[in-house]
C-alpha cells in the first residue's frame, strides 16, 4: 500500500481521509485535537501522528485540508511542519481555499527542498466530501498533477489542472463568485414564490428542469424555503473566500461589484447569528 498522510480532519478533511484509506492506502493523520485523529483512527484504520512531521514522514503524499492561509503556515512550516518530514521527491497536495500567492510561496519553498507542492482547492461541500464526490481544481507541474491524481480519485469525481502553480486558487476564487450569485438569484426567487403563495415543491420541480434549474436549486431550494441551513459550509468561511478573490481581484483589474453587494448580505446575516450557518442562509435577510 502506498503510504500518505492528511493533516486536517473537519467536515472535509475527516470524510476524504477517510475515503484514501478505505480505497487502500495506508493512511497516517494528523489533526490539533488529538481526539478527533483518535476518533477518525478507531473508524477507519490507519494511524495517528501528533505533528504534521511525524504523520508526512516516509509517504509519497501529504494532504492538507485546513482552514485559511495561517492555519496552512502553521501545519506546513517549521520543525514540526509538513515539509520537514516529507521525504525528496514527495508531493504536498494542499486542498485548503487559501490564496493564490500562498500557493506560489510553498511551491518555492518546497522546490529549494526538492519537494513538490500542488495547490488543489476543492468545490462539493461537506456532501460531496462524505460521497467522495468532490471537484478538484488544481495549480502545479503537469507530471506531479497526473501521479497525485489517481489518488485524490479516492474522493474526487472529477479534478482538472488548471495552469501552473496557484490558478488551483484562482479557480476556486471564480466557482465562489459564480455560487454566490446563484444562491442570491435562487433566495430572491423563492422569497417571491412564498410570498405570492405558490407551492414551491412544485415550483421547483417544474423550474429545475429549465433555463432557471442549478446544483443550488436541486439540492438547496427545499431546505431553503423551510429555512434549514445547517449543511456545513459556514458564512463566515465564504466571506474568508470572498475577501481573498477581492484581493486578487483589485490586483488584476476584475469587477467584482455585485459579488462584494453580496458580501455585505453575508455580513447581514452574521449580525442576525448566522455566522455557522450554510451559505443558502441569504434567503434569511429577507424575512425582515
Amino acid at each position: 500500500m502506498k503510504k500518505v498522510a492528511f493533516i486536517g480532519l473537519g467536515v472535509m478533511g475527516y470524510p476524504m481521509a477517510g475515503h484514501l484509506q478505505s480505497s487502500g492506502f495506508d493512511v497516517c493523520v494528523y489533526n490539533r485535537t488529538t481526539a478527533k485523529a483518535e476518533q477518525w483512527v478507531k473508524e477507519f484504520g490507519g494511524s495517528l501522528a501528533l505533528t504534521p512531521k511525524e504523520a508526512a514522514t516516509g509517504c509519497d503524499i501529504a494532504f492538507s485540508c485546513v482552514g485559511n492561509d495561517n492555519d496552512v503556515r502553521q501545519v506546513v512550516l517549521g520543525d514540526d511542519g509538513i515539509l520537514a518530514g516529507l521525504s525528496i521527491g514527495a508531493t504536498l497536495v494542499d486542498h485548503t481555499t487559501a490564496s493564490a500567492e500562498l500557493a506560489r510561496d510553498l511551491y518555492a519553498l518546497a522546490e529549494l527542498q526538492n519537494k513538490h507542492f500542488v495547490d488543489a482547492p476543492v468545490s462539493g461541500g461537506q456532501a460531496g466530501a462524505e460521497n467522495g464526490a468532490l471537484t478538484i481544481m488544481a495549480g502545479g507541474e503537469a507530471d506531479i498533477f497526473e501521479q497525485v491524481q489517481p489518488v485524490m480519485a479516492a474522493y474526487a469525481r472529477f479534478s482538472q489542472l488548471m495552469g501552473k502553480v496557484g490558478s488551483g486558487q484562482l479557480a476556486k476564487m471564480v466557482n465562489q463568485i459564480c455560487f454566490v450569485n446563484a444562491v442570491q438569484g435562487l433566495a430572491e426567487g423563492l422569497n417571491f414564490a412564498q410570498k405570492a403563495g405558490l407551492d414551491t415543491d412544485k415550483l421547483i420541480e417544474t423550474i429545475s428542469k429549465g433555463a432557471a434549474g442549478s446544483w443550488q436549486m436541486d439540492n438547496r431550494g427545499k431546505t431553503m424555503c423551510a429555512r434549514e441551513f445547517d449543511f456545513g459550509f459556514a458564512v463566515d468561511w465564504v466571506r474568508k473566500d470572498l475577501a481573498m478573490a477581492f484581493n486578487e481581484a483589485e490586483k488584476i483589474g476584475a469587477d467584482l461589484t455585485i459579488t462584494k453587494q453580496l458580501d455585505g448580505y453575508y455580513e447581514e446575516v452574521q449580525q442576525k447569528g448566522g455566522n455557522r450557518w450554510d451559505t443558502s442562509s441569504l434567503i434569511a435577510r429577507l424575512d425582515d
